[in-house]
C-alpha cells in the first residue's frame, strides 16, 4: 500500500463515519451485557423459585443475545448492516 492510497482511505468520511457508529455499538453492547447479566440472574431466581424458568425471560434472552451477535458481526465488519436502533429489534 502507498501513501497516496493511505492518505485517502485517512479523508474517506465513510471510515470515520463508521468509527463513530463502532464507538456507538460498543456502548450499546455494554448495556446488552448488563441488560444480558440481569437476565440471567432473574432467571435462575425464578427458576429456584418455582420450580423453571420463566418463558418471557428465556425470549427476552434470546433476542439480547441475537441482538449482542449482530452487534458483534458489525463490529468485525463481517456486515455493513447497521443493528437496533437502526433495524428491527431480533425476534426468536
Amino acid at each position: 500500500m502507498n501513501n497516496e492510497a493511505i492518505k485517502h482511505n485517512l479523508t474517506t468520511p465513510d471510515h470515520w463515519l463508521r468509527a463513530l457508529f463502532m464507538v456507538l455499538f460498543v456502548i450499546l453492547l455494554e448495556v446488552a451485557g448488563v441488560v444480558m447479566l440481569a437476565t440471567i440472574v432473574l432467571q435462575f431466581l425464578f427458576a429456584i423459585i418455582s420450580g423453571s424458568p420463566n418463558e418471557n425471560l428465556r425470549q427476552l434472552g434470546s433476542q439480547i443475545a441475537s441482538y449482542i451477535y449482530q452487534v458483534l458481526q458489525f463490529l468485525i465488519y463481517n456486515t455493513e448492516e447497521k443493528p437496533f436502533p437502526f433495524a428491527e429489534w431480533p425476534q426468536d
